[in-house]
This record gives C-alpha cells, sequence and structure tokens, in this order.
C-alpha cells in the first residue's frame, strides 16, 4: 500500500488476522533501516497471533533513498498523514503505534496527536551515544497518560530509559542498540500490553 504524504510517498506492508481485526498496530523502523528487523517483526507477528491488524510502514525519507530522517517536524506531520490514511482504511478500532529507535522517538511525539491507546517502543534512544546530558526524555513524557512499553538492550550505548517514565520498561541482558537475539522476550513484554489494549474501544 502507498500513502502520499507532504514529505513524499510512504509504503505500507499489512498483515491481518484471518477475523476482524480487535487493533491496528503501526510499526516503522529506526534511522538507517528498514521494516526487515527482527524485533518489529517478532512484536507484528505476535500482534497478529492476538488479533491484530499490523502496518509496516517504510517512511517517507528511507522511499527517497535517505537513511537520517531529516527535520522532526516535518517527519511527524507525515507520520501523522500516514496514520490518517490507516485509520480511514481500518475504521474505528482502537490505535497502537511504535518502532524501533528513531521511529520509537516519532511514535512518541505523535501519539497525542493520533489518539493513540499506546505506544511501542523498541530501543528507544535516550541520548546520543556519550552524551547523556543531551536527553530525550521529553519525548517519552509527551505521551502524557498514553501508556508506553519501552524495550532496550542492557548495552545500548544510547541509554536506557527510566522505569518511572513508561508504563513498562523491560531490559534485555546482553543486547546493544540492535538486537542479535531476545526476540521472543520482546514479543512477551508487549504482548499483555496488546491484549489489554484489544478489549478498548473508543
Amino acid at each position: 500500500m502507498r500513502i502520499d504524504t507532504a514529505a513524499g510517498p510512504a509504503e505500507v506492508e499489512i498483515d491481518r488476522p484471518d477475523s476482524e481485526p480487535k487493533f491496528l498496530l503501526v510499526l516503522t523502523h529506526g534511522s538507517g533501516g528498514g521494516t526487515d528487523a527482527k524485533d518489529l517483526l517478532a512484536v507484528g507477528d505476535r500482534a497478529v497471533r492476538l488479533g491484530g491488524a499490523v502496518a509496516l510502514v517504510t517512511q517517507p525519507y528511507r522511499m527517497a533513498g535517505r537513511r537520517a530522517p531529516g527535520n522532526a517536524d516535518t517527519q511527524d506531520a507525515a507520520w501523522i498523514e500516514i496514520i490518517a490514511a490507516l485509520r480511514e482504511r481500518f475504521g474505528d478500532i482502537p490505535l497502537i503505534q511504535g518502532g524501533r529507535s528513531n521511529g520509537a522517538r516519532v511514535a512518541c511525539r505523535t501519539a497525542k496527536a493520533v489518539s493513540a491507546r499506546g505506544v511501542v517502543a523498541l530501543s528507544f534512544p535516550l541520548h546520543p551515544p556519550g552524551k547523556p546530558e543531551k536527553s530525550r526524555r521529553d519525548e517519552l513524557l509527551a505521551t502524557g497518560r498514553i501508556k508506553v512499553v519501552v524495550v532496550n538492550g542492557a548495552r545500548d550505548p544510547f541509554g536506557i530509559p527510566d522505569a518511572a517514565d513508561a508504563a513498562e520498561v523491560r531490559v534485555i541482558p546482553g543486547q546493544a542498540h540492535s538486537y542479535r537475539s531476545g526476540f521472543d522476550e520482546i514479543a512477551d513484554t508487549v504482548a499483555p500490553w496488546l491484549r489489554k489494549w484489544s478489549r478498548v474501544r473508543r
């Protein structure tokens, strides 16, 4: 599925359960990555098994061949357009959004604007490596009362959010910013929240 935005086209791969979806989970990649990241796929697969529809979004800047997302306001505006198009397609079911690294930042920053029910933040980059004074904690807090589930590796050089700043923070032992294992644990962490959100109606 192609969605045109003011920042250019986005590409969306959709996976549906056998029955009518109970919720919509929209996930996106990190700065230089793609939607084939194993943590995104693990969470998406679990969501489908729990009765959700999953949309894996390749954002406009990646479609244009760039590795860096550029201006945050432009990126967020395009994301809001993508979510609006997906809501038209899926109707009035609970929305959960998320992503890994930069994608998690976008999901947190826009959660209130799109009326998301929850956010899944994988490898949330709390600060640039070696620069803890440049914290992005405010992006987590921007979600307000919207529940955020964070999963980070114990050796992530981008830091690990504080447990007080999210509904749940799970740390995967031995893993850095890009996970090489622990995918079942990541999916198991997110699954109870997906079940909870699947019972919510707008």
